[in-house]
């Protein structure tokens, strides 16, 4: 197994600015992003940070306003390839990819922001492209999301996509239990759908 960590658009839109988190606590899921950066790094664990942009003057993630910029948790610390991203996949119209390709990479764990966009999206596509994944529960987030066809409050949104991502693309762990596992070299599993359709008939 070769781990990459890959810290998905933890930018001051998530922390201050129009997007803010609402579950978990950023204040929590900023400490593990954090923590699993220092882990990976301790480890030699890759580090990729990826960055959303938008067109300069742009309402959210515009290039020229502080919501684009790194969060400082993820500014300050070291990493070994920056992407910038357009769309929510980190593999769509960038060298991400590639770059994993040529470093050897076969597991991809998944933190930032936000579960239900970016993290997700980011997890199917590796999937289909043979990578394993992981996602760290308490180092991702999301806001409260409400539309014509309903309202969840962040909270449900948070754990629903968890439970969809446990079932088949990606395996979840705490912060905690990911850094454990990325001392001792060790695998946290992986997802299986039968037992969790079987599960959901009870």
């Amino acid at each position: 197994m070769k781990r990459a960590l890959v810290v998905i658009d933890v930018q001051n839109e998530y922390v201050t600015g129009g997007l803010q988190i609402g579950y978990p606590d950023p204040a929590l899921s900023l400490a593990n992003i954090g923590a699993a950066m220092d882990a990976a790094t301790r480890e030699g664990i890759p580090v990729v940070v990826v960055q959303h942009v938008a067109p300069a003057g742009a309402p959210l993630f515009g290039r020229d306003g502080h919501g684009f910029a790194l969060h400082e948790v993820v500014a300050s610390r070291p990493r070994d390839h920056l992407v910038e991203k357009t769309l929510p996949s980190s593999f769509a119209g960038t060298d991400f990819g590639d770059w994993l390709e040529r470093q050897g990479i076969d597991t991809l764990t998944i933190v930032g922001y936000m579960t239900q966009t970016c993290d997700e999206s980011t997890a199917r596509a590796a999937v289909h492209r043979g990578y394993s994944v992981e996602m760290l529960s308490d180092a991702t987030g999301t806001i409260p999301m409400s539309n014509r066809v309903g309202t969840l409050s962040a909270a449900e949104v948070h754990h629903a996509i968890l439970v969809v991502m446990q079932s088949f693309f990606a395996a979840v762990s705490t912060t905690a239990e990911w850094i454990e596992a990325a001392r001792t070299k060790s695998s946290l599993g992986r997802p299986d759908f039968a037992a969790a359709t079987d599960a959901g008939q009870l």
